[in-house]
């Protein structure tokens, strides 16, 4: 068997824009006097990836940023994805391609621990992966019916620590006996990956179930997944948002 295929460099990008159906300008809600985007931006420099790039899609967003000491880039707001807005935001950064690898991190993580980036960057590089992210076990038993949880279905290592992944649902998968978990979505990319990924169309997998992973998946990219122990706190609706401000007061 050949050798993993190591990224020589990471960069971290946080994709961020302003529009949020649940949760209007959500970048910069304040939680104890800082705003969220600022928040994981520094969890993400305390991660110690490499540089922590914030692909903004509004100029308010950027300035925040730029005030807190980070780097932005702006991006068109019309891109379809996130994953499109972070591929455009690390070509502007890195056009002469010193960079091979790249952690999609969500703007809406402010509790995050830095060792769940160094997690799933350290998985890509150890591994022969297209793309690494992460699960945890599911710990409520009302989530397992849940479709805003996203159950990932895993070929698990001998040591249930990380795997590949067969598949990604809102269904409650798989069947029978044992745990199930709950797939949290930071991924890492190898650079030629990212481009690949977001050439192509959606497929009919990811139409269906709306998870843009599975895009990967049809087009047979392989994703490998770490276990984590709990799934950080995502700041999606304002009862989250309250949740986050009690946790970080």
């Amino acid at each position: 068997m050949s050798e993993p295929r190591s990224p020589a460099r990471s960069v971290v990008v946080i994709p961020a824009r302003m529009a949020s159906t649940r949760l209007p300008g959500k970048p910069l809600a304040d939680i104890a006097g800082v705003s969220m985007i600022v928040r994981v931006w520094r969890q993400a420099v305390k991660a110690g990836v490499g540089p922590v790039v914030v692909a903004a899609g509004d100029d308010v967003i950027a300035a925040a940023i730029e005030r807190a000491g980070g780097h932005a880039i702006l991006t068109d707001p019309d891109l379809p994805s996130g994953s499109d807005r972070v591929h455009a935001a690390l070509n502007e950064f890195d056009p002469e391609r010193r960079y091979d690898s790249v952690v999609n991190l969500q703007g809406d993580l402010p509790a995050l621990d830095p060792d769940t980036v160094r997690a799933v960057a350290e998985l890509l590089f150890d591994s022969h992966a297209d793309i690494a992210t992460l699960a945890a076990p599911i710990d409520d038993p009302a989530d397992n019916d849940n479709p805003a949880v996203v159950k990932p279905v895993i070929a698990w290592d001998a040591d249930g620590k990380r795997g590949r992944a067969l598949y990604f649902t809102r269904a409650r998968a798989p069947w029978g006996e044992g745990p199930l978990f709950h797939h949290i979505g930071i991924y890492a990319y190898r650079r030629a990956s990212l481009a690949r990924f977001v050439s192509l169309p959606p497929s009919p997998l990811e139409t269906r179930e709306k998870l843009e992973q599975l895009r990967a998946l049809e087009a047979g990219m392989n994703i490998q997944v770490a276990r984590v122990d709990a799934v950080p706190l995502s700041v999606d609706t304002p009862a989250d948002l309250e949740k986050a401000r009690k946790l970080l007061s």
